[in-house]
């Protein structure tokens, strides 16, 4: 019987590899030669180059006749550890020669012999190691980025943006750590960090690339100073970090990986900071009194309108029996994050995609932008090719522009909401490039050949995709953070 079948499975490459260096080692430590080592155990010394080069697998008995002839143990030769130097060079050299990042370029590999000195095999596994590395960071083209990110919006939107796994955890968290109702404190996050062995440390120096920080090593959670403004940025911040360990994230092997893992942890932070019992029985009341709200959905635990809005998303189709749609559009129009499963005609591209696509004019999520009011919900009932859909929609603003918030649901589904008796009206037959986007003819009839703007430039649309496992954070500013910190 072989020895590794003897262990109920077959070695690897790797493994021969590295029996055949260290049976190579106690030969040449012992001053043989194959021939003379073969006399001793009874095989032709071809038959032990094979074995040493890692491409026969001996038997069981051999190997006990080869460590009694080389005064060593059976344990000694399977050992998994290069038996010196050179070895794990080579061992090493063989694993990257056989990586699919090699051989998908075609290159055949370096045969190493006695004359390839130990510099050469350094050099040589640079460049391997480079490569390596490289085909790491570069995690994903421009299209391939979309694809995925349109390739979760619809696995999401087949979900119903509901994932009852992640729902069952976070509330688990939030009853072990002693939280019963009401907004969820910074105290409650802090004590959550702590059941998993982590403390939250407020620093003024976080890198620029990075949101937060988390320090493995040491146990810490590096999150921006508590005086800025938000404290619910705050709570999201460190859930979202907390969410990485709760869920058992590994690191991002590719973008659409990046992409689940940063769709999970917001979506934890979420059910952290409004729980499922707490907000299905606060929107189920609201529904029985017709008085549906995004604005008190708010209001009741704490949050942003966005994050209230996207949380109604996640529960209104399981829980209401009612599909909707969620935008957020800047004030140029762009889209920057949608969902829906209510039909609702979002503009694509020819690859799917939703972000950065120009939304309807007519529509309340670009209409509110001119209304005087802005501190309160806006609302509309627009008629589509797909059918009416009424929305409610809050206007805001950041250091990068305004933006708006809609959250809307098919025409039969408005008697739900406040604001469902409103009468403001509008017509939309986009995608028809009739609808909003083209001048009527008297128009551009007049100015066509007068008018010569001169074009904003958006510099995003240079930038290339972020590189890395966690895409657009600086590593070597992180490491140079947790360097600094992990002294105090």
């Amino acid at each position: 019987m072989e020895f590794f079948r003897y262990n109920q499975r077959m070695p690897t490459s790797l493994e021969l590899t590295t029996l055949g260096h260290r049976i190579r080692h106690h030969r040449t430590r012992n001053g043989m030669t194959l021939d003379e080592l073969g006399a001793l155990v009874g095989v032709a010394g071809s038959q032990l180059s094979l074995i040493e080069n890692g491409k026969r697998e001996p038997k069981l008995s051999l190997l006990q006749a080869i460590a009694s002839a080389t005064g060593t143990d059976v344990s000694d030769l399977i050992s998994g550890d290069a038996p010196n130097r050179r070895a794990a060079l080579e061992i090493e050299l063989d694993r990257l020669q056989a990586s699919s990042v090699f051989r998908g370029l075609g290159i055949a590999p370096v045969r190493v012999t006695k004359g390839v000195s130990d510099e050469t095999l350094e050099s040589i596994l640079g460049l391997h190691r480079e490569l390596q590395r490289r085909e790491r960071e570069a995690i994903a083209t421009p299209e391939e980025a979309r694809r995925a990110n349109t390739d979760l919006r619809l696995t999401m939107r087949a979900r119903n943006n509901y994932l009852p796994d992640i729902e069952r955890l976070a509330e688990a968290q939030l009853r072990d750590a002693g939280h019963t109702s009401g907004a969820l404190t910074h105290r409650t996050v802090t004590i959550m960090a702590e059941r998993l062995g982590f403390e939250l440390m407020y620093v003024s120096d976080l890198p620029h690339s990075a949101r937060s920080v988390t320090d493995l090593e040491n146990g810490r959670i590096y999150l921006p100073p508590t005086s800025i403004p938000g404290g619910h940025g705050l709570r999201s911040m460190a859930l979202q970090a907390l969410g990485h360990r709760v869920l058992g994230h590994a690191r991002p092997e590719n973008y659409a990986d990046f992409l689940q893992q940063r769709l999970e942890i917001n979506y934890f932070a979420a059910c952290c900071l409004m729980p499922e019992t707490a907000a299905v029985a606060f929107l189920a009341q609201a529904k029985k009194e017709r008085n549906l709200a995004v604005e008190d959905f708010r209001d009741a635990f704490g949050v942003t309108h966005e994050s209230a809005g996207m949380r109604l998303s996640n529960l209104a189709t399981s829980h209401l029996d009612m599909r909707m749609h969620f935008l957020r559009v800047d004030e140029s129009g762009a889209l920057s994050r949608g969902y829906e499963n209510d039909g609702l005609p979002l503009p694509q591209d020819v690859t799917g995609s939703i972000e950065g696509q120009i939304v309807c004019r007519k529509w309340s999520a670009r209409a509110a932008f001119t209304q005087q009011n802005r501190t309160t919900e806006q609302y509309q009932y627009t008629d589509t090719p797909a059918g009416t859909f009424w929305c409610s929609t809050q206007t805001g603003a950041t250091a990068a522009g305004e933006y708006s918030i809609s959250v809307g649901v098919p025409f039969d589904d408005a008697r739900w909401f406040r604001g469902r008796e409103t009468q403001q009206r509008a017509l939309s037959t986009c995608p028809d490039e009739s609808c909003c986007r083209r001048p009527s003819s008297s128009v551009a009839q007049r100015w066509s050949d007068k008018a010569w703007p001169s074009a904003r430039v958006h510099t995003h649309m240079f930038s290339p995709l972020p590189r890395g496992a966690f895409p657009g954070v600086d590593d070597n500013e992180v490491y140079e953070f947790l360097d600094r910190h992990a002294a105090e």
